[in-house]
């Protein structure tokens, strides 16, 4: 288990995928990891939705996903799973894609995750299943100073899922930015860790160029809100 990130030094470093949702907290830990210069990070790897080509939770068109890791300068290794999806599904399908991370000399998976122990804990106790080692890079960091870090370091990201229990149907579709953090509610969390809100990145300096998007559609459904984001040049195609 790696808790923190190692100096960079001209050892080689480990080499490592990340564990890619195409949020924010996802696309700062990439940033966090290259910056450190601790890892090498050699493939995104996302879960998607076969049934809708999106992925898992935050609903982002696989499209999207797609275009993130080109902007991001690296492959993107996509797992399948059905919609529903048991548990036992989807340790299987993660577990065949750690054995092609180990075939590839790869024994490190980074995650964007902030302080939800259970989660932090899974995700130890699966990949040690596959002989994996987790980094958490962004592990602990005070919320509300992490967002705004984030936005001051010129990331861009849209609010693609709200939990309606947790926060007004309108955050869904809205830039995360200074005045979204203003208009938060004080029971909500800055980075929405605890499930109040996802997001997409489009832009910052895990990028290389901005993945430009427009917000489509916004619609309930499963009782979350969802803001379908598109890439800009259909969106101004259906106009």
């Amino acid at each position: 288990m790696v808790n923190d990130l190692q100096a960079g030094s001209d050892v080689a470093r480990p080499k490592a995928w990340l564990a890619w949702s195409s949020g924010k907290d996802s696309a700062w830990a990439l940033h966090s990891v290259r910056e450190a210069g601790s890892f090498d990070v050699l493939a995104l790897l996302t879960t998607v939705n076969r049934t809708h080509g999106r992925v898992a939770m935050h609903a982002v068109r696989e499209s999207l996903v797609e275009m993130q890791a080109a902007a991001a300068g690296l492959p993107l290794v996509k797992v399948p799973i059905p919609s529903p999806c048991s548990n036992e599904i989807y340790e299987r399908a993660m577990s065949e894609a750690m054995a092609r991370a180990s075939d590839e000399g790869v024994r490190h998976v980074v995650f964007g995750d902030l302080f939800l122990q259970d989660v932090r804990a899974y995700r130890e106790a699966q990949l040690a299943r596959c002989e994996m080692i987790p980094v958490f890079p962004l592990w602990g960091l005070d919320t509300r100073r992490l967002a705004e870090e984030m936005i001051a370091g010129g990331l861009c990201a849209y609010l693609t899922c709200v939990d309606p229990r947790k926060l007004e149907h309108g955050f869904a579709g809205r830039r995360f930015d200074a005045e979204l953090l203003a208009d938060l509610p004080a029971s909500v969390d800055p980075c929405g860790e605890n499930g109040e809100f996802h997001t997409f990145a489009c832009a910052g300096p895990m990028f290389g160029a901005e993945v430009a998007v427009s917000v489509g559609e916004i619609v309930e459904r499963e009782g979350f809100v969802f803001a379908d984001l598109l890439p800009r040049s259909a969106a101004a195609q259906t106009v």
